[in-house]
């Protein structure tokens, strides 16, 4: 995986810090670089004025004292309220307080004062109690009086590791953060609360990050673009995949799109095994997507016999059925990549051992947090129970929302983040499962797969915009692969061209992907 996406919980980013101290950077010379940074992205945004910084006697507070003195002497008006005794501190903090030529006041709401901006340097990521006492008091009293706060790691009562809160947590406008972001940054409620998240370099080596191994990673190109799947010269609608779709009726529209989703992002061919009854009605309105009738429940095996089928999906308007539980197992069990969605999830309810046990080969598995409760333990953060839902089923579990958690068996993690609230439409979720499938028929691995087809996903309907509905999606992915190939040709230019000629350079760079707002961006949980 790519560490420059990587993300690291609140233990791993310790194990960083105590590798960059045992390399030779003290911790006093970090935090004064934290302390600079902090100031440095406040200056970039604000003219001088009044402003309040809170610290607390940890790491965080010291990042504090450091903020505060680097404004000082920029011309603002700072003033600098602690929580607890000066005397208390120790180590890094207790050195950096002592470079402060200003005075320490108790923290208390008053001192917030004619302040214009607040610095919540309180508590960090690694606070495993509800915020209270004073310094709730005085966050509180800040976000009363609506005065913009600047979060130092993450903003006081909220989790590093899972983005929940701890009681009532102040939202910041901007939160700055160090060497690499927490999960808690991209997982909601976390994501809302941090407003703009900024990562800072504070002198971290980079040697560093390979020892701490992440295993959790936010989405972007970055992580996937080598192994998406490009056709070649000698590509035919063969050599690009066949993907088979088990179609439901009465219910048409979630297959009809999953198959136009699956056709768009590159199976050569597409199929749909549908009821004799549904066949006028699918064959009416799709052209370049084959529909296949049975009239019988066996001739559905016979079809699965076909060896040219590269990968399999269920789910999108099946049916919650025995029917539905015995197609997907018989999907399964040819040992082809499969994907599970909707019905199909919904049809192992009484028993989820059994899906458990059926995965053998290569799955994915795209339940909403309704479905996933159906099947798997709801308890807990959204990253752990996914993570937990991978290593028990096997499977690669897509567990949807605004902040899409991709997990695989052996515990690497990807947090999606560019999902607009658009996406929450009727429909947006076969297409997620038909772009999944299109990949997986052209032989991708199903855990990168998975994760492109989430970006994907989100990107297209970005583009679009408001007024997006689930029937647009499919002929927005052409946009976007022109946008990652002109990316990629750029980045990997034919053998012998002048390596000093100076490439075009695309719109699109991995890395820069939009945050979006998405408190309307959840599924149906029904």
């Amino acid at each position: 995986m790519n560490l420059r996406s990587a993300l690291l919980n609140v233990r791993q980013m310790t194990e960083a810090d105590r590798l960059t101290v045992a390399a030779g950077i003290p911790t006093i010379e970090l935090m004064a670089n934290a302390g600079r940074a902090v100031a440095s992205e406040i200056r970039r945004r604000w003219y001088p004025g009044h402003i309040v910084v809170l610290c607390g006697t940890g790491g965080n507070g010291g990042d504090g004292f450091v903020t505060a003195q680097q404004l000082a002497e920029t011309g603002w008006s700072v003033r600098v309220a602690l929580l607890g005794n000066i005397d208390g501190l120790s180590g890094a903090t207790r050195y950096h307080a002592g470079l402060w030529k200003g005075t320490t006041e108790p923290l208390v709401p008053a001192v917030l004062g004619d302040a214009e901006l607040v610095v919540d340097a309180l508590f960090g990521a690694g606070l495993d109690r509800p915020l209270e006492g004073s310094g709730a008091e005085v966050l509180a009293e800040a976000g009363r009086r609506k005065l913009p706060i600047i979060a130092i790691d993450v903003p006081s009562g909220l989790m590093g590791d899972s983005g929940e809160t701890l009681g009532a947590v102040q939202a910041a406008v901007l939160t700055v953060t160090f060497l690499r972001k927490k999960p808690g940054h991209l997982l909601m409620p976390g994501r809302k609360l941090c407003g703009e998240v900024v990562v800072a370099d504070i002198g971290t080596p980079a040697s560093v990050l390979e020892l701490v191994a992440p295993n959790t990673f936010e989405n972007g190109p970055e992580l996937w673009m080598g192994a998406l799947p490009r056709p070649d010269g000698i590509s035919n609608k063969y050599s690009r995949g066949h993907a088979l779709i088990s179609g439901g009726y009465p219910i048409t529209g979630a297959t009809r799109m999953a198959a136009r989703a699956a056709a768009r992002a590159g199976a050569g061919l597409t199929t749909i095994a549908v009821p004799q009854i549904a066949l006028a009605i699918y064959a009416s309105a799709l052209t370049s997507i084959m529909v296949k009738p049975l009239s019988r429940p066996e001739e559905f095996g016979a079809l699965l016999d076909d060896h040219r089928l590269t990968a399999l999906l269920i789910g999108p308007g099946a049916g919650v059925s025995e029917e539905t539980r015995a197609r997907a197992l018989a999907m399964l069990a040819t040992g082809r990549p499969t994907l599970l969605d909707a019905d199909a999830l919904t049809s192992f309810q009484e028993n989820p051992a059994d899906l458990d046990r059926a995965i053998t080969g290569p799955c994915v598995l795209t339940p909403h947090d309704g479905e996933f409760g159906r099947l798997f333990d709801a308890s807990g953060d959204k990253l752990t129970r996914t993570r937990m839902a991978a290593r028990r089923s096997g499977a690669i579990i897509v567990l949807k929302g605004c902040d899409t958690v991709i997990a695989a068996p052996d515990g690497q993690a990807i947090i999606n983040t560019n999902a607009p609230p658009a996406l929450a439409t009727a429909g947006a979720g076969d297409v997620l499962s038909g772009i999944i499938l299109g990949l997986l028929a052209q032989g991708m691995e199903p855990f990168p797969a998975a994760a492109a087809a989430v970006w994907l996903h989100g990107e297209a309907a970005g583009m679009f915009g408001p007024g997006l509905i689930a029937e647009d999606l499919p002929d927005l992915l052409p946009g976007v692969f022109r946008r990652l190939n002109s990316y990629w040709n750029a980045q990997n230019p034919p053998t012998g061209i002048r390596s000093d000629r100076p490439m075009r350079r695309c719109a699109y760079q991995p890395g820069t992907i939009k945050h979006y707002a998405c408190d309307d961006a959840k599924e149906d949980q029904d």
